[in-house]
């Protein structure tokens, strides 16, 4: 079962992404656009892969 779901462009909306900096979160949009390079090229990993040794 691998069905793909769309919404036309008129019912979308953005998703605002909020990332933890200095022990406080703030939203990515607020960041300057050196900041917001950096974040882009962040790797991001999950817990258990990591737990595993996995990249």
């Amino acid at each position: 079962m691998n069905t793909s779901h769309t919404l036309p462009q008129a019912q979308r909306q953005r998703c605002e992404v909020w990332t933890r900096v200095m022990g406080y979160h703030r939203p990515v949009a607020a960041f300057n656009p050196g900041k917001q390079s950096e974040h882009r090229e962040r790797q991001h990993f999950t817990e258990p892969a990591a737990a595993a040794g996995q990249p």
